[in-house]
């Protein structure tokens, strides 16, 4: 059977432990700089699934990442930002690991070669037509991911396999298959370094494209951050003063009679209208600012 590109021996970082601490990481270094090249390649499928993906949402559904060992860490890391990050609720992106939560600081066992696992992780949450899963696995033939791609497949859910091998199971079962061909690792098999960073490249692609389109950024800001802090409703005054023209004082005030929605304070300004219409008007428009402002004109 053909070594898989990832468990290869990198000849690049030969005697890597016989080098200099210096030497260490500019192999390193030289290699980290190959993986943004490989993530280039993939664009067009991230593209498709991104699409897929926004589909699904604007009818309600959910994204499940699904991975094991660094692929699930990767997963938890990319869902646990969204919410903070763009305001979405908790159950639109989730993440599932291979061996439960014990598994993010102590990789469990033997729970990655469970495909039944993986099944039944998609038939307990209920996944429809209207859901999307994203397996991630750098070898692209993990059991306990690809039991859910095969799963949600059969449910009807979209399915995205991400991995770093292009003749993998993951890439043939998926619907959308984004494959980074990272090459070797600098030390054998250990994918956290070169495939893990191209992993975690592809799902801040992916999870910011399909959050601008669903209107969760306007222009480059993030007009549906919840503020919680000092530092964000400092970061919410500026971004509707931005996105608006308005002085800080102006919008700090219209953000609290909206009850600190920056997309809605936009909408305020921009049209002219109180806040009831605005909810309105982005209701109507998919909650995107920029159709509600290219629909109504501003002020």
């Amino acid at each position: 059977m053909t070594q898989r590109m990832t468990e290869q021996n990198n000849r690049r970082s030969e005697n890597f432990s016989e080098k200099s601490t210096l030497e260490m990481l500019q192999i390193i270094n030289e290699e980290d700089k190959t993986i943004a090249l490989a993530v280039e390649k993939s664009l067009p499928a991230i593209a498709k699934a991104a699409d897929l993906a926004v589909t699904n949402l604007r009818k309600g559904g959910r994204m499940f990442y699904v991975g094991a060992g660094t692929s699930g860490r990767l997963g938890i890391v990319d869902a646990g930002e969204l919410p903070c990050t763009f305001g979405v609720e908790h159950d639109t992106v989730q993440a599932i690991i291979a061996g439960g939560p014990t598994a993010v600081y102590d990789a469990a066992m033997g729970d990655e070669d469970d495909k039944e696992c993986g099944e039944s992780e998609m038939t307990q949450r209920n996944v429809g037509s209207s859901d999307v899963i994203v397996g991630i696995t750098a070898s692209g033939r993990t059991p306990y991911v690809l039991g859910a791609i095969e799963a949600g497949k059969r449910l009807g859910a979209v399915t995205i396999g991400i991995c770093n091998n292009s003749d993998s199971p993951l890439a043939k079962a998926a619907d959308v298959a984004i494959v980074a061909d990272t090459g070797p690792e600098v030390i054998e098999g250990s994918t956290r370094m070169k495939a893990g960073t191209s992993q975690k490249m592809i799902l801040n692609m992916l999870s910011t494209v399909i959050m601008s389109q669903l209107g969760y950024v306007y222009k480059n800001y993030m007009v549906r951050m919840v503020p919680n802090n000092e530092k964000l409703y400092a970061r919410a005054i500026h971004i509707t003063s931005k996105c608006t023209g308005e002085d800080e004082s102006t919008c700090e005030k219209v953000l609290k009679e909206s009850g600190w929605k920056i997309d809605e304070a936009i909408v305020m300004l921009a049209c002219g209208v109180d806040n009831q219409n605005a909810s309105r008007l982005l209701e109507e428009n998919q909650h995107v600012v920029g159709k509600v402002l290219k629909v109504n004109g501003e002020k």
